[in-house]
């Protein structure tokens, strides 16, 4: 008897959708599988709610992306205009330490020394776009430079942290994962003065 082999875990959900379609098409009416286990309406049935919940997944997805870009941008704006209103104050109080703090500001020369990185915030998952992948994002911690990203297998230990990868901004897809198996994720920020602690872990299993 020969093996058959589907190759599920390396397609991706469309994919798998496609392809369990064609299967249901080419034994309608079969004759060689006169009563196919599980029925083919059964399949089908799967194969419809497997595409609506892929669909419905996918504009979640779209819409923290859209959501997470439009925070960027009014982030950028707050900035621009907070760095124009502070060369204002400096136009009017030139080196005048009194006026500048009246505008609740303070000069290069009196900040004090930069303090230690907070760790980062609200890590959260969501399964990546392929199957072995999920995409994590955290709030984005001031004057980070990067970020450094763990993993451990369930259930995590003292000792089973272990590195994953590392990000230059809030958010990364990590890869190569196996399908079916759950992981735990931390972040931490690494800036000018070190490493930042790391963020409550967050988990979830690979798809």
């Amino acid at each position: 008897m020969s093996k058959i082999k589907l190759n599920l875990r390396s397609l991706s959900v469309p994919e798998k959708i496609g392809k369990g379609r064609q299967i249901v098409a080419s034994m309608t009416n079969n004759s060689s599988f006169a009563t196919p286990h599980p029925p083919l309406t059964d399949i089908t049935t799967f194969l419809t709610t497997l595409e609506e919940t892929y669909k419905s997944h996918q504009a979640v997805k779209a819409d923290v992306k859209t959501r997470a870009s439009a925070q960027d941008v009014a982030e950028s704006r707050v900035d621009q205009a907070l760095s124009q209103l502070a060369a204002y104050v400096e136009s009017v109080a030139g080196k005048d330490e009194t006026i500048i703090a009246s505008a609740g500001m303070q000069s290069k020369a009196s900040r004090s020394a930069p303090s230690v990185l907070s760790a980062p915030e609200a890590l959260m998952t969501s399964p990546g776009d392929h199957e072995g992948e999920i995409d994590l994002w955290w709030k984005k911690v001031e004057n980070a430079r990067s970020y450094i990203i763990q993993s451990s297998a369930d259930p995590p230990t003292a000792d089973s942290w272990s590195h994953a990868d590392v990000a230059t901004a809030s958010s990364r897809t990590i890869q190569n994962l196996t399908s079916g198996r759950k992981y735990w994720f931390r972040v931490a920020a690494v800036g000018s003065l070190g490493q930042s602690g790391w963020s409550e872990p967050a988990t979830r299993v690979a798809p």
